[in-house]
């Protein structure tokens, strides 16, 4: 859709233009938003949530040269909330939205947008923060070895 007007001026400036210049205008337009695409999608593609027996990672790329992340450990989690919108993440095909992890400090909130199966994330961290849960000494009590976590990409 971005591309329409540029496509648009193209078909206007037709009939001035030879048929080569407009061959390869056309051919520029198709290379630039393609590069775009692929740029957009490898962003996408590359952010992820990794959950463990003791932690939740997110890693969320800004750029391709320029990543974020943020931890939290699961015994730290207060709350998870999630967000699903709009017609198409209500549909079990694409069923995507957001996911929240907040911990007991103010500054650690965990934002996952465009997270596949949310509720699905939401009952999973669930299940592994009552697997570990530290005792008074500080280690984990009944810590699961059959949950080693997972890792959610896109």
């Amino acid at each position: 859709m971005a591309s329409f007007p540029f496509f648009f001026l193209l078909f206007w400036a037709a009939p001035y233009l030879k048929s080569t210049y407009i061959i390869i205008t056309a051919l520029i337009i198709i290379a630039f938003f393609s590069i775009v695409i692929i740029y957009l999608a490898l962003i996408y593609w590359l952010d992820k949530l990794v959950i463990t027996n003791k932690r939740v990672i997110h890693i969320d790329w800004l750029f391709l040269t320029k990543k974020a992340e943020g931890e939290a450990l699961l015994y730290d989690i207060q709350d998870i909330h999630t967000q699903e919108r709009g017609i198409l993440s209500a549909l079990y095909l694409f069923d995507y939205g957001v996911i929240r992890l907040e911990t007991a400090s103010s500054k650690t909130t965990i934002r996952f947008t465009e997270a596949p199966d949310p509720e699905g994330i939401k009952e999973f961290v669930s299940d592994a923060i009552k697997h570990c849960r530290p005792n008074n000494s500080g280690a984990l009590s009944n810590p699961d070895p059959l949950f080693n976590g997972i890792g959610v990409r896109r």
